[in-house]
């Protein structure tokens, strides 16, 4: 009989187009792929630094292993992974624990599945990690995430990503092409492109530092893919950005409106002292221009809160600049010390319990941003992509622009694209809808 073997995922989109790669693997070998809850031979985590809940998420899901099968083999993948190997396999009932080049090979380490008292470490330096691994994931039928770039070059006063992932590198653009058309021939209707900088795409190609192709390139020939109903460009850094990327979009045939530009401060001071790339006054242009040539778009916005030095005048500083910016909604961060990043050595220290009150304000921010996104877009025809999900009588969907729809379940609207009008908020503060009797993609 064969065995089982389940995964669980901590972190970014990225994280989960590497897990479906190492299922892959799992599954080419002759393993079968259970569910996470359910008995398996082998739990595979993979892993996340960027905050502190994520690293105590992992004991917990640890914990939920061993309560399926306490006699299965525990292995920890991924950037804490990475950064923290001791710490993880010294933990009850980790039993291997594989760095951030290791984790593709992962197969070749399960000789011996026999519990060990000490979890194995197999890591790496992290200069090590500079070849390429092409991944990507199919969650459910709608949606896929492609990864089309990994590591970074910048160095963010508060980030572990370049210590836990290596040097900004790139897939071959004819791999990003056909692994696209892959996706697309299993007959799911959206991609999402995914990476940890992936405005940067293009350096590291062919193991150079220069740039073969650049995300502009990219993003053109992407969009000549046949099969492929909707592309979406997950987080791309402010800077990186150009003017040509957003008009393309604004006229593509598969980009949607929709972008994630990370700010995470909205003061000139503290970006400075997170050593961004850019000050705010071109995040402004940024949006400045999205809204120009495309008034329906959605934007979302990442912010960190209770930086080091972060006063509570620099913080409403930051308040002010996205309650006056037109975007969509936030993606809120409280900050919390990570090793070896020079923000955990800073001064000005801000109280957790400030911290705490500053995030309820931003995320309060953010309801009544997307509630008046959602609003502007009321009367207006649309096409949503409905999940398949059955959630409490509902099925769910998203249009091109982002905004978040239900109706009563409809089996038969699974994994197609449906004309709508949008027509009010309910609740919940999703979107109700018209149907407008088009013939279906289905």
């Amino acid at each position: 009989m064969n065995k089982k073997v389940a995964f669980y995922t901590l972190g970014c989109k990225l994280n989960f187009s590497e897990t479906s790669t190492i299922a892959r693997t799992f599954q080419n070998e002759g393993f079968d792929r259970v569910d996470f809850s359910q008995e398996a031979d082998i739990y595979v985590i993979n892993t996340c630094s960027v905050t502190e809940n994520a690293d105590k998420r992992f004991k917990t899901i640890v914990k939920q292993a061993q309560k399926a099968n306490p006699e299965a083999f525990i292995a920890a993948v991924g950037c804490y992974a990475q950064l923290k190997p001791e710490a993880l396999a010294a933990l009850d009932g980790v039993d291997l624990v594989l760095g951030a080049t290791e984790k593709f090979k992962i197969t070749d380490y399960l000789n011996d599945l026999s519990k060990n008292d000490h979890g194995k470490v197999h890591s790496c330096e992290i200069e090590d990690a500079d070849f390429y691994v092409g991944s990507y994931a199919i969650g459910d039928r709608t949606r896929a995430f492609l990864k089309v770039q990994d590591g970074c070059d910048y160095k963010c006063t508060y980030c572990t990503i370049p210590l836990a992932r290596g040097i900004s590198r790139s897939d071959a653009l004819g791999n990003v092409l056909r692994n696209a058309a892959e996706i697309a021939s299993k007959g799911i209707k959206e991609i999402v492109l995914t990476g940890v900088n992936i405005g940067d795409y293009g350096k590291g190609e062919f193991g150079n530092k220069k740039h073969e192709h650049t995300f502009f390139d990219m993003v053109k020939a992407l969009d000549d893919v046949d099969g492929i109903h909707r592309l979406r460009i997950s987080s791309i850094e402010p800077n990186l950005l150009k003017n040509e990327t957003i008009d393309f979009v604004a006229q593509s045939r598969s980009f949607v409106p929709h972008f994630h530009i990370p700010l995470q401060s909205g003061s000139d001071t503290i970006l400075k002292r997170m050593r961004r790339r850019y000050l705010s006054n071109l995040y402004i242009d940024r949006i400045a221009r999205i809204r120009k040539v495309m008034p329906d778009a959605c934007i979302g916005v990442d912010v960190i809160v209770g930086f080091p030095g972060e006063t509570d005048a620099l913080f409403l500083e930051t308040y002010h600049f996205l309650n006056e910016l037109d975007v969509s909604y936030l993606h809120v961060f409280t900050y919390s010390e990570r090793d070896n990043t020079l923000a955990a050595t800073m001064d000005g220290v801000v109280p957790k319990n400030a911290r705490s009150k500053r995030s309820k304000m931003l995320r309060g921010l953010s309801v009544k941003k997307r509630r008046a996104f959602y609003e502007s877009q009321l009367g207006k025809e649309r096409t949503v992509l409905f999940e398949g999900d059955n959630k409490s009588g509902y099925i769910h969907g998203f249009t091109e622009n982002y905004v978040k729809v239900k109706a009563p379940w409809n089996p038969e609207w699974v994994n197609t694209l449906q004309r709508v009008e949008l027509m009010e908020i309910d609740e919940d503060g999703l979107v109700r809808f018209r149907l407008i009797e088009e013939p279906v993609i289905a």
